[in-house]
This record gives C-alpha cells, sequence and structure tokens, in this order.
C-alpha cells in the first residue's frame, strides 16, 4: 500500500499522479460470506425440491447455483480489486468498475454532508461506509468497506476541506 506523504494532499512526491489507496480485504470476505449463503441455500433447494417431488435425475439443477457461485466469487475479486479512492487538494477521487470503470471527482467546496454508515453485518465485520453528498443528486460517491477508523478519519478531513473550501461561496 501506498503511503501518503506528510502533507495529506493526496500527491506523490513528483505531483503527477495522486496516491490511491485500496479498499481493506473485509469487504471482499464479507461479500464473498453472502455469495455462499445466499447461493449455497438456492443450491440446497434446487437439488433437494426437485429431487424429492420429480424425481433423483432432476437435482442436478443444484449444478446452476454451484457454478454461479463459482464465477461470482472470481468477479468480487475482480470487483473489489477496481474500487479505489484518492484524496488530492481541491478534490476526491472514487474509481470502480472492471468493465465499465468509472471514476468520480467530488471537490470539496461542493461537497454538502458526510456520512459514515454502518450496517449490522458491516459492524460485524469491522467494516464502515463513507456517503458523501453534493447538490447535484446524481452524484454517486460512496466508499464501502472501510476500516470504522479511517471512515471517521476521513469524514472529519472531507468535512473539514468542505468547510474551508465553501465558506468563500
Amino acid at each position: 500500500m501506498d503511503e501518503r506523504p506528510a502533507g495529506g494532499d493526496g500527491k506523490r512526491a513528483d505531483g503527477d499522479e495522486p496516491v490511491w489507496i485500496p479498499l481493506p480485504r473485509g469487504l471482499l470476505r464479507l461479500r464473498r460470506l453472502l455469495l455462499v449463503v445466499w447461493l449455497g441455500l438456492l443450491t440446497l433447494a434446487a437439488g433437494l425440491l426437485p429431487g424429492l417431488l420429480i424425481g433423483p435425475v432432476w437435482s442436478a439443477f443444484a449444478l446452476l447455483p454451484l457454478a454461479l457461485m463459482v464465477w461470482g466469487w472470481v468477479l468480487l475479486e475482480r470487483n473489489w480489486r477496481s474500487w479505489r479512492y484518492a484524496e488530492r487538494a481541491d478534490d476526491l477521487l472514487i474509481s470502480r468498475g472492471v468493465l465499465w470503470r468509472e471514476e468520480t471527482v467530488v471537490p470539496y467546496g461542493r461537497m454538502q454532508l458526510v456520512e459514515v454508515t454502518s450496517g449490522p453485518v458491516e459492524r460485524r465485520f469491522g467494516l464502515a461506509t463513507v456517503q458523501l453528498h453534493t447538490a447535484a443528486a446524481a452524484t454517486d460517491a460512496t466508499i464501502p468497506g472501510l476500516d470504522p477508523a479511517e471512515a471517521e478519519r476521513l469524514r472529519d478531513r472531507l468535512t473539514e476541506l468542505g468547510e474551508a473550501r465553501s465558506a468563500g461561496l
């Protein structure tokens, strides 16, 4: 993982590229657990119900959810690796997506609200989500799966920078 410079402006020493911060591995573990639980139940139902009601040959339908589980296992990791964020001097960058890459740039002065949320499953895995709200309703500025301490640090920093940048408006 890249080290952040002392200034915290999100730039490398050469000033060209932002310092991208990947998401913690806990988010991947959480999503994979949910995949196994839901598709495991579907596999059980697809194998047991047709086997009992129609005949044992129909239990082969249980292979479909198993194949989806293997495929999903790989896709979840690719998706998890695609998520990253970077703090720069004037804005926050959020990048995500495997096939369709999406990069969101949120200027600090446009931020109206920064929320940190954590549902029961996220709390069990020690994760939190940072949600940024701007004046534009279409802005999807969410960073999922952060360590709660990092999420709070990011919220405080973004709030502070947002207040400083919007003071002149």
